[in-house]
């Protein structure tokens, strides 16, 4: 087949590694061909565009392709797609994201594309929008809902709340779990003592792990909230942070005023093949953001042997049972992820059952190649019925 993937930024994130990795699966499994159209990756997140032409996917930038809107750009994003789309003859487009899902629907379907797939990696509106910002957003979206042959949502959660939404019929969607390189998750474990080491913690260090942008609605302020409980309930707990962001300068403020710098690690970015050494460090990993798909850290923690407490939202009761692999806590209860955490600590043993559990369940749902396999009998089956 000839594939052209849409995606808005090839930043650091979840959307943009399962696009990656379904574009490498896509050559190397069934040798498609295959081209990934993405804008400039802006921004603090770190970029995926080295790892996508070091790894042999043809790759093209479109410069005015952006996240914001602004008709400045999107009006020559939308030209510049529809050159490519005709210049590439795909027999697919798949889109990700919401800018490079409208656009790339739009200029697809004006070009009769044969087959045209949208993935819905997270909620494109949610309830912490403005109104009206929130019902537009709605209303592009059943627009270029209309202007596809199937949509794939990361989890059964996105299905929901586009179907009840009115995005699109239940019919139109199926759902594909995010996959991942699970081996090197699978294996972290061998990296654990070398890590604490290097980090100055020792076994009896309790280390809370939380890898996700330091960004609006990402949580960490209630982490924040929840260690002012912990600490001095709980001398040896200590926070380990992954990733970079805006709201960096103001976290690393609250730290230092609470007099808590000696209790937090911000590690900043790292390089997606070096997360399952950072998660070997790690006892827990609290991922408190209060918007997502289906957030691959919890599927990658439980897989690296550690155990997860979850803001219940969307995708994150696929995978994290109270009890079973983990915690589910009601958004922005922080109270909540503290006696979570209170009670990892105080219950020896608990956290190797909840991630043992976890690990099986995950290393059968998340492997790569099986979500690739999943996308390509989409096409396939979007092809037949549109030849017939």
């Amino acid at each position: 087949m000839r594939v052209l993937h849409i995606i808005t930024r090839l930043i650091l994130g979840g959307a943009q590694e399962n696009t990656l990795l379904t574009c490498e699966d896509l050559i190397r499994m069934y040798g498609d061909e295959v081209l990934l159209v993405t804008g400039p990756p802006l921004g603090p997140e770190g970029s995926l565009l080295q790892r996508a032409r070091a790894g042999g996917v043809p790759t093209v930038v479109v410069p005015t392709l952006r996240r914001a809107i602004n008709p400045v750009h999107d009006i020559p994003a939308y030209h510049a797609l529809s050159r490519i789309i005709r210049d590439f003859r795909p027999d697919v487009v798949h889109t990700h994201s919401a800018k490079g899902g409208i656009l790339g629907r739009a200029a697809a379907w004006k070009l009769r594309v044969p087959a045209i797939v949208h993935t819905v990696h997270g909620a494109p509106f949610h309830p912490y929008q403005p109104r009206l910002a929130r019902l537009f957003i709605a209303a592009c979206e059943r627009w270029a809902a209309q202007r596809c042959h199937r949509l794939i949502s990361v989890a059964d959660a996105m299905t929901e709340l586009l179907v009840s939404a009115g995005v699109a019929p239940p019919e139109k969607f199926v759902t594909i779990y995010s996959g991942m390189e699970i081996e090197p998750f699978l294996e972290a474990g061998q990296h654990r003592q070398t890590m604490r080491e290097k980090l100055g913690y020792t076994e009896a260090h309790f280390v809370v792990g939380t890898i996700a942008r330091l960004f609006h609605l990402k949580g960490h302020e209630d982490i924040l909230r929840a260690a002012g409980y912990l600490i001095p309930r709980f001398p040896q707990i200590r926070f380990l942070w992954v990733g970079d962001g805006l709201l960096r300068s103001r976290l690393e403020y609250q730290i230092r005023q609470a007099g808590w710098t000696n209790y937090f690690h911000l590690v900043g970015l790292v390089p997606p093949e070096q997360l399952p050494q950072w998660l070997s460090a790690m006892d827990v990993v609290v991922h408190p953001s209060l918007r997502e798909g289906l957030a691959r850290v919890l599927p990658q923690a439980l897989l690296a042997g550690i155990p997860v407490i979850s803001y219940d939202v969307d995708g994150a009761r696929e995978v994290v049972q109270t009890g079973e692999t983990g915690f589910l806590v009601p958004p922005r209860d922080w109270m909540g992820i503290a006696h979570a955490i209170a009670q990892l600590i105080d219950t020896p043993g608990l956290a190797g059952r909840l991630a043992e559990k976890g690990r099986s369940l995950c290393a059968e749902r998340f492997p790569h190649d099986r979500m690739t396999a999943q996308i390509r009998r989409v096409y396939e089956d979007v092809l037949s019925h549109r030849q017939n």
